[in-house]
Order: structure tokens, then C-alpha cells, then sequence
């Protein structure tokens, strides 16, 4: 067996390791000719959209992983078909429980391998990206309307309002409502620029505070100040302005989930959140899937049938695989399911099918 696996593995790994460099190499090409729009604007140069574009590998690799490894063993596992290969490994003593069980090690590496991509590589690859750019072309918006974040403090509430970025990690365009807890309005703070440092302390630039006093008989008095630096304490992180500002997808799971609990804290929504957090759990236990949904081409007769027609439908798997992992995301948003639930299912479905057709091969043939 440990010749088999060896051979196994080393043809997989071999395949799964072109197939990925192919895509990534098609992937870069498309993401540079998109980023070459943007040269000479405010001195975006082409050094900086070429690097920008390779930032964006990571994110590329942790994308592909579980589709090129499908990929990857549906051409082994077809080759080894056609061949007659497979035959002789089944002789030598591969049995269907010892094939299964070593294509999903190899599936589990690969999880491992995207759970630490995903986690730790894309998010800090991405949010460099995301600097680059901003430092090339000014700031990163938050649209029209900003960002808007809602804090809770004792007896007061804020909503928060930021409309971008820069690249040092400083926001602009801040401004923060205060309000009691019967949502009476106490306070409004207009501030140009502010940093956050790590213990989540706010250092707000050039400001301007308005008291909004209201006394028993319905009177309003305004009284308005000017300040160059104000030192602000909130529960909000830069890294939860960041994944306000950018798409939920790009942060990490860690992160995700504190801003999740952040948003439970202040009553608001977090199902997109909260989806995409499951989605990041049960994405790398799609290389497990992929492994397992290769198996049945090497029990298929395919001494008549060309390789490229099972790659080809190993490349029509993957891509029903990811639109239904996305189809699902957003119909559990949409309908309220559990997170859990909706970013799970995808992988329950294919792998049910999987073992259905991998049973009914194994006690056909």
C-alpha cells in the first residue's frame, strides 16, 4: 500500500500543481489587462497594478484549490483507467475502502493547505492589495453613503459614519452621532481624519462637536466647538471599519466572527456575516468533497472514451459546485435559513452523490 500511495499521490500532485499554475497564470492575465485601465490615473503606474495583481495570487490559489484538485484526480484517475492501471493497482490490493480512504489524506491535506491560505495568506495579501491601491490612487471609498458602523458605550449609543480609507490606514469623512438610550440625540462629531490604534482607541483630527441640549419644555440649544485632536475610546477595530469599507469574503474567519458578535451586540444584522463565517469553516472541507467526487472516474470503463471528456466534466462539476455554494449562500440570506445550514448543505448534496455513485460502481463493477 505505501508504494500504491506513493504513486497515487505523487501523479495527483503532480497534476493538481500544473492544472493550478494554468488557471493562475489565465487568472493573472485577465486580472493585469483589467487593472492596465487604471495606469496613469493619479499616478497608478504599471509597476503598481502589476503588483497589485500578484497580491492577488493568494486569494486566486485559495479560490482554485478544491476545483484544480478535482481537476487534477479526474485526469489521474481517468488516465489510470484507460490504462489499465487502476485495474492492476485494484489487483495488487487497492480495494474501494483503501482507495477512498487515500485519496480523502490527501483531501484533508489540501483542506489544511486552503484553511491556511484563506486565513492567514489571501486576508493580509488582499488587504496589501487594497493599500497599494489606495496609496497609488488616493483612499479606498466606502460609496456614496459611507460606511456605517453602530457602537454601544454605558448609557449612550453611536452610529458612525466613514467614507473611506487611505493606504497608512487612516479613515476620512468620519462623523459620529450620539444618542441616549431612549435615542434622544446628545451629540454630533465632525472630524476630517482619525487613526485607531490597537486597544481600539479613536484619534480624531481637526473636529467639530455640536451639543444638542433639549431641555423639559422642548428648547433646543446648540453649542458648537472646534477642536484639533480628540481622543475617542469605542469597541470598534480597524479591522472592523476594514471589513465594513471591503467585501465580507475578503476577511478572515477570526475576524468575521468578531465582527459578527460585534453586530449581535449592537442589534443589528449579521446574517451575511454569518454566512460568510460558515463559508470560511466549510470551504477548505471542500477539497475533502472534490477528492471524493474524482474517485468513481476509476471505475468507469474509459478505454473508449477520451480523457478530455471526464475533464471536461469534472470541470462542469466544480463549476455546479461553486454557483450552488453561491446560490445557496444567497438564498439563505435572503429566506433567513441557519448560516450553518446554507454554507453546508452544497457539501452534503455533492458528497451524498459522490458516495451514492462510488457505491453503485464499486457493486456494478
Amino acid at each position: 500500500m505505501k508504494t500504491i500511495r506513493s504513486l497515487l499521490y505523487r501523479e495527483i500532485l503532480v497534476s493538481i500543481f500544473f492544472i493550478t499554475l494554468a488557471f493562475l497564470f489565465l487568472l493573472f492575465f485577465f486580472d493585469l489587462t483589467e487593472e492596465l485601465r487604471s495606469v496613469n490615473a493619479f499616478g497608478y503606474s504599471f509597476s503598481n497594478a502589476f503588483i497589485y495583481t500578484a497580491l492577488l495570487i493568494p486569494t486566486h490559489v485559495y479560490e482554485l484549490l478544491p476545483i484544480t484538485a478535482l481537476i487534477g484526480t479526474i485526469l489521474v484517475m481517468a488516465r489510470f483507467a484507460q490504462s489499465s492501471e487502476f485495474t492492476i493497482l485494484r489487483i495488487s490490493g487497492l480495494t474501494p475502502w483503501l482507495a477512498i480512504k487515500s485519496l480523502l489524506l490527501l483531501g484533508f491535506l489540501f483542506s489544511l493547505i486552503t484553511f491556511f491560505i484563506g486565513e492567514y495568506l489571501a486576508p493580509i495579501a488582499d488587504k496589501n492589495a487594497q493599500l497599494l491601491k489606495a496609496k497609488a490612487l488616493g483612499s479606498i471609498s466606502a460609496g456614496q453613503n459611507g460606511a456605517w458602523l453602530k457602537d454601544r458605550q454605558a448609557d449612550t449609543k453611536f452610529a458612525i459614519k466613514i467614507l473611506g480609507i487611505n493606504s497608512n490606514e487612516t479613515l476620512n469623512g468620519i462623523s459620529i452621532y450620539e444618542f441616549d438610550n431612549r435615542g434622544k440625540p446628545l451629540s454630533i462629531i465632525f472630524a476630517s481624519s482619525a487613526t485607531i490604534d490597537k486597544d481600539q482607541v479613536w484619534n480624531l483630527k481637526n473636529i467639530e462637536k455640536t451639543f444638542l441640549n433639549i431641555d423639559n419644555e422642548g428648547y433646543k440649544k446648540i453649542n458648537r466647538i472646534q477642536m484639533k485632536e480628540l481622543i475617542w475610546k469605542s469597541n470598534i477595530s480597524i479591522e472592523m471599519v476594514s471589513g465594513s469599507i471591503l467585501k465580507p469574503e475578503r476577511m478572515s474567519a477570526l475576524n468575521l466572527f468578531r465582527y459578527m458578535k460585534h453586530l449581535d451586540s449592537n442589534k443589528q444584522s449579521s446574517q451575511i456575516y454569518e454566512i460568510e463565517f460558515w463559508k470560511k469553516i466549510f470551504y477548505p472541507i471542500s477539497c475533502l468533497v472534490m477528492m471524493a467526487l474524482a474517485l468513481p472516474y476509476a471505475y468507469l470503463n474509459s478505454r473508449n472514451r477520451s480523457i478530455v471528456i471526464h475533464v471536461f466534466s469534472g470541470v462542469l462539476l466544480g463549476i455546479s459546485y461553486f454557483l450552488l455554494n453561491n446560490i445557496f449562500g444567497y438564498m439563505g440570506n435572503l429566506k433567513n435559513w441557519a448560516p450553518w445550514l446554507a454554507s453546508a448543505l452544497p457539501g452534503i448534496f455533492y458528497s451524498l452523490i459522490s458516495l451514492t455513485t462510488f457505491t453503485w460502481l464499486v457493486f456494478r463493477r
